[in-house]
């Protein structure tokens, strides 16, 4: 059997998920991305789950990218077949129903920043490093970061840092809207953690419906978004969450949501 590269807790409605490679930075392998879509498919099947936090072990290191030392004998098919599954882990972490945040204690270069860009939220350490230097080995990044990375910080943006390599520390990836807020590292998941509280205390089909119709409607039109929207918004006064949530306001108490 391989070695654990992962590690799953789950506190209350909060999972959180470490990448535990800390000699090889956490470096993604095969192993470690199959260990990852394994956990992943097991929090996607528990519905009292609120949030997920995803961070990697040790303080050097989020995820120092993907295992070059694998990567160097590749051929073209092997390339494509590597791509492919980092592909399909990094969407079924971007699919699950529940709020996602990226816990970046250290390095997040190449599939680490792009591991983090699959998430919903970023919350970045003071000595987090982001960068996609894919372009210094030769290659493009291959899970995702062209195209998340536009997403998240603008065509311009994301081609300079990619066509650079360049590294950028966590108070740029702020300011350029790559990272939400900056901690200091031994606050980092003790604020995930109240960000996930404050959201568990609200309706979760609400939250899952609110991130479906986001992350559906981002690249489509004005009218197309809105009409998601108006369907998702409609289909909501169906369950039993809203009309507690109404009377709960309305009766100036705290609503007891079940998911339903």
């Amino acid at each position: 059997m391989p070695e654990p590269t992962i590690r799953l807790a789950v506190e209350g409605t909060t999972a959180v998920v470490t990448v535990d490679r800390p000699k090889a930075l956490n470096a993604l392998n095969t192993t470690t991305l199959e260990q990852l879509e394994e956990a992943l498919t097991g929090l996607a099947g528990r519905p009292e789950l609120r949030g997920l936090i995803l961070t990697g072990a040790g303080e050097k290191a989020f995820v120092a990218g993907a295992d070059i030392a694998e990567m160097v004998g590749l051929t073209t098919e092997q390339a494509l077949a590597f791509s492919a599954r980092g592909h399909r882990v990094f969407d079924a972490l971007e699919r699950l129903s529940f709020p996602t945040l990226a816990a970046v204690n250290g390095f997040a270069l190449g599939g680490g920043c792009e591991l983090a860009l699959a998430c919903d939220l970023i919350y970045a350490a003071e000595n987090a490093r982001f960068g996609l230097p894919e372009v210094s080995l030769g290659i493009i990044p291959g899970f995702g970061g062209t195209q998340r990375l536009t997403r998240a910080v603008g065509r311009a943006r994301a081609k300079e840092l990619i066509f650079t390599g360049d590294m950028i520390d966590a108070a740029k990836a702020k300011e350029i809207g790559l990272a939400l807020d900056v901690l200091p590292a031994a606050k980092l998941l003790d604020h995930c953690r109240a960000v996930i509280d404050r959201i568990a205390k609200k309706g979760p089909l609400a939250v899952a419906r609110a991130k479906r119709v986001i992350a559906d409607g981002a690249d489509g039109s004005l009218a197309d978004g809105n009409e998601l929207e108006r369907a998702a918004f409609a289909e909501l006064f169906q369950s039993t969450d809203r009309k507690e949530g109404m009377a709960a306001f309305l009766e100036k108490r705290q609503a007891a949501f079940r998911g339903v």
